[in-house]
Parts: structure tokens; sequence; C-alpha cells
């Protein structure tokens, strides 16, 4: 062991003896002057530390708010439509909550030193009351059951359909990264199965390209034109966007804190939700004076040893640079088989051109 931890060890002990010490001093004095007028000392100084510890507690809160808050995302505001309502349940939440705290905290310890033991007054003994009984179990479970309404009813519209014109995209997490999938021209995702998925052949999400016949798998056309990405995905601002969640091995969690949402990714079980972006990432850097801020995709579930590498990143972008990124991606297809890229297919020879005369040999003539 270090020597700040010998000194931690020490002082730790030194701090034992001196209240053992002070314990034992108290005792004595107790005895000295009798064990009822100690006993209403004791209830004196309790009740009056109990009140000074409200008070400190108060404080600690407010400041602890005051100093924190400005290290949490709520400054920066929801970047989504949904994320805000996201907000504002949990603002209505935390004030639901907070003043139940606030006045449950003040009477326990108000009353701690208000009816402390005194000359004259005897402790009422109050064993049972239907009436509060009624009040302080009807009253929270009103206030519970409108929370639990509004979350469910926001859970709900956000796991269901997405609007009309929705982008698509499929998610798929894996030890340790992201991997997005985009329908192509034809606006529909091809046919996977997982076991064709094989990295070294490019296809990570086991897109069926082929017929296999031990597999009793046909090929897929739909296929041919998905663009798959990793780590980053592009998004649409003002678009709402679907994501199609699913994992590749252990359960991961889809976190968008900026967007307030977060969906499991458990293996063979798509899951999905939907959104709405409310600015670009470049709005993003001018609102928080961040010129190198980026939305994140994090993984909220504890996946294994790499779990803290899982950063994806969102673009969000207008509509028209979004056609115009995606008019430069390449459908995965031809990643696995570069020779069915047209663009990589050598021009054919042109047949009708002109053939060059041969040139004629020069003899050198002899004079």
């Amino acid at each position: 062991m270090s020597t700040t931890t010998y000194l931690v060890i020490a002082a730790a002990l030194l701090v034992f003896i001196v209240i053992f010490q002070i314990a034992k001093a108290s005792e004595y004095v107790s005895v000295l002057k009798g064990e009822e007028s100690a006993r209403k000392q004791n209830n004196r100084i309790n009740g009056f530390l109990l009140l000074g510890f409200m008070i400190l507690g108060f404080i600690g809160v407010y400041y602890c708010n005051k100093l924190l808050y400005k290290t949490t995302l709520f400054p920066q505001g929801a970047a989504s439509v949904e994320g805000e309502e996201i907000d504002f349940m949990f603002m209505m939440t935390t004030a639901v909550t907070g003043f139940v705290f606030v006045l449950t905290q003040f009477f326990l310890f108000y009353f701690a030193w208000k009816y402390q033991e005194r000359e004259g007054r005897k402790a009422y003994f109050f064993p049972h009351n239907n009436k509060l009984e009624l009040i302080w179990t009807v009253v929270p479970a009103i206030f519970l059951t409108v929370l639990v309404v509004f979350g469910l009813k926001f859970w709900f519209r956000i796991t269901s359909d997405a609007p009309k014109g929705a982008l698509e995209v499929e998610i798929v997490g894996k030890q340790f990264g992201w991997m997005m999938r985009y329908p192509g021209k034809d606006k529909s995702f091809g046919k996977t199965y997982f076991k064709v998925i094989s990295d070294e052949n490019s296809n990570p999400f086991g897109q069926i390209w082929e017929d296999n016949a031990d597999l009793k798998l046909k090929a897929d056309p739909t296929n041919f034109d998905d663009v798959v990405t990793t780590q980053t995905m592009y998004i649409v601002k003002d678009r709402p966007v679907k994501l199609i969640i699913g994992s590749r091995d252990v359960i991961h969690d889809v976190g968008l804190n900026h967007f307030r949402l977060k969906m499991d990714a458990v293996p063979g079980i798509p899951t999905t939700l939907w959104f709405t972006p409310k600015y670009t990432t470049k709005e993003m850097k001018e609102r928080t004076g961040n010129p190198n801020f980026a939305f994140e995709i994090s993984c909220d579930q504890m996946c294994g040893n790499g779990h803290y590498s899982m950063k994806g990143i969102i673009e969000v972008v207008t509509q028209e640079e979004f056609d115009v990124w995606m008019a430069k991606q390449k459908p995965n297809y031809y990643a696995a088989f570069p020779d069915k890229d047209p663009s990589a297919v050598k021009p054919a020879a042109d047949s009708t051109a002109a053939v060059p005369a041969p040139a004629t040999p020069v003899v050198a003539m002899n004079k």
C-alpha cells in the first residue's frame, strides 16, 4: 500500500477514536446529570442537528443542480420533435416528484425538531386512520397513473408505423460497432439470412444474393441496390426516420441521447422506432458553439469488454445534401461481386473505328 493509503487509514482510525471518546464522555455526563435530563438534552441536540441537516441538504441539492445542470444535454435542447415531448414529460415528472420530495423531507425533519420531548407535553398514540390511508394512497396513485398513461401514449406513438415518406434505415449492432443499411432505388430492403452473414465476403447483413440449395434460399433481386455503411448514419432534417433495429450477436441498445430516444437491439427480434430530426449537424454546431459537435449513437447496454468503443455518428443533413451523398454510394452487392459493377467494366472496343494503316517500312537505299 502507498503512503497516502496509510495516512487515510490512520486518519479514519483517529476520527473513530475521537468519536468513541466523545461518546464515552457524554455517557459519563449523563450519569452525573441523571438519565432523564441527559435524554432531554440529547433530544434537543438531535432536533437541531436534524433541522440543520435538512437546511444543508436542500442547499446541497440546489447547488448540485446549479453546478451540474450545464454538463447535461438539457441546455442544448432536444434535437428531435419527439425528444421535446420526452423532455416535457421528464420535467413534469421531476416537478411532481420533486415537490413531493421537498414537502416530505421538510415535514420529516421539521417535525423531529418541533415535537421533541418537552415538559408537560405528552405523545399522542396514533395507531390507524382510514381517511389518511385513503388520501396518501389514492392521490399518489392518480398522479402515477397520469404519468404512466402519458408515457405509454408516447411509447406507442414512436414504436407504431412511421409517417408516410419516412426514411427507413436498418441499424444492426455487433461486438463492437454499428452497421447501417439503406434501401436502394427500389425503396425496398432485400431479404437477409443469418447463415450467410460473412464479413470476409462483404456481406455483414447476410443479404441473400445467390441461390443456395443447401439452405433452400433463393436470390432476392431487391438486395442488389441496398447500400451498407458502418459507424456513420445519414438522416434528413424535418423528415421522419424509421430505424429498424437488430443485433448480430448479443443484446445491444441504440442510444440516441441528443434525440432523447433509445431502443434495445435484440438478436433475432427486430425492433423499431421513429423520430423527426429538428436540426442539422451544422446547426447544432452553431447552437452549442462547439465546432466538433456530433450526434452520437451509443450502446446503452453493457455488451462486452469493448462496449465503450461502440460510438457511432449521425450526420443530419438537408434533403439535397442527402441526395448528393446517396448518389455517391455504391450498392454493397458490388463490393461482393466487383465484376458485376457497371462502372468497373471496361468499355468495349469500337469495331467501326478506323484502323490506322501500318507504318510503311523505311528501307535505306544505297546510292
